[in-house]
């Protein structure tokens, strides 16, 4: 059997605790409900499908005091959030006189992306044309706002268990003129090893992972999906391309191809996994942007960076026994029970073909 041990995570400089013995450990605790049944193609009270009145929002500040409509779009659609966290503007914020007590003004923009017209669907079940589309659309927003913004975060919550309000199929994309704490961390320490190492944190583990096989979930000539070493969420993946790429604006059309693919293809194992709509968090990293106006002392070019994408799946035994951070990893560090090398077999293992379509003519 296999002992407890720490995994370090080098991209934060944190440790996971792992414990895979206790992975037989009876289960009477909290169940999440499976997810709903099938959606309708369109839903005349969904706030994001085409031609629907999205929510009014009555917020001072955001400029947005009626409910706006959505046009007839037929792929993707892209909108201001009406209900954004960071605005664009610079307000006042109260100065303390402790450096206990410290505040900053935070500017930013937030965008809702909507990935398909159809309201019943998700990635892993549109067409893998469509998937491109949202990959395309993933490099605009962020090449367009890179140019105003430091931070650029592309992310999806997908199932009500992480949140999502919505189950239309949409992402998010929020920007910041600051490097929010994930971000500085990995900023931090994949500079750290560039200096040390003359190379790329991520290239290097890529490469690793190339070799040794144990956690390589999907691969293609362009990209690699893995159960890090270091992962925390029972499922969670770690998403590269093969070659240096600090940004995702910097993806050649065979690599967004390629992308395209892989996802897919990882997300139909997932769904596969529980044969559910697998809920998860997943986002892109990338090398942040330069602000000319604010540069800072060793921005360099971000070569230091490689781009990757974070997928983090909270089911564990189940479609409704999920992961708990709780406890021990509030107050101490992260603890799993399945090893990543478990977790990366499992899901190498199941079809390519989504569950839903067994049986299809």
């Amino acid at each position: 059997m296999l002992q407890p041990h720490r995994r370090f995570n080098p991209l934060t400089g944190s440790w996971v605790l792992v414990s895979p013995h206790r992975t037989q450990r009876p289960w009477q605790g909290q169940q999440e409900h499976a997810a709903a049944g099938a959606h309708p193609e369109y839903d005349p009270k969904c706030y994001l499908c085409p031609g629907n009145t999205r929510a009014p929002n009555q917020l001072v500040g955001t400029g947005r005091a009626n409910g706006e409509k959505n046009p007839q779009y037929g792929n993707t659609f892209v909108f201001q959030n009406d209900f954004s966290a960071l605005l664009p503007g610079a307000g006042e914020v109260r100065s303390y006189d402790s450096p206990l007590l410290q505040s900053q003004p935070a500017i930013g923009e937030c965008r809702v992306m909507c990935f398909s017209p159809k309201h019943n669907l998700t990635l892993p079940e549109m067409p893998l044309e469509a998937v491109r589309r949202v990959v395309d659309m993933w490099v605009e927003q962020t090449e367009e706002l890179g140019k105003r913004y430091r931070w650029v975060q592309v992310f999806e919550n997908k199932g009500a268990i992480m949140g999502c309000s919505n189950p239309h199929p949409h992402g998010q994309v929020w920007t910041s003129d600051f490097l929010p704490n994930e971000a500085a961390l990995e900023d931090q320490s994949q500079r750290r090893y560039l200096e040390e190492r003359k190379n790329a944190l991520l290239v290097d583990y890529l490469h690793l992972e190339q070799e040794k096989k144990e956690r390589m979930v999907v691969e293609s000539d362009q990209w690699m999906a893995v159960v890090p070493f270091w992962a925390i969420w029972p499922f969670e993946t770690l998403l590269m391309p093969k070659r240096h790429v600090t940004r995702i604006t910097n993806l050649d059309d065979a690599e967004k191809n390629s992308l395209a693919d892989c996802l897919k293809r990882l997300l139909i194992r997932y769904d596969n996994l529980f044969e559910t709509s697998f809920p998860y968090s997943m986002g892109w990293h990338c090398a942040p942007f330069a602000r000319p106006e604010r540069s800072r002392r060793g921005d360099g070019d971000g070569n230091h960076w490689q781009l990757h994408g974070h997928f983090y799946p909270p089911l564990l035994r189940s479609a409704t026994v999920k992961k708990f951070m709780v406890g021990y990893e509030m107050l101490a560090e992260a603890q799993r029970d399945l090893t990543a090398e478990q977790a990366a077999q499992r899901l190498r293992d199941l079809p390519e073909v989504h569950y839903k379509e067994k049986g299809a003519p």
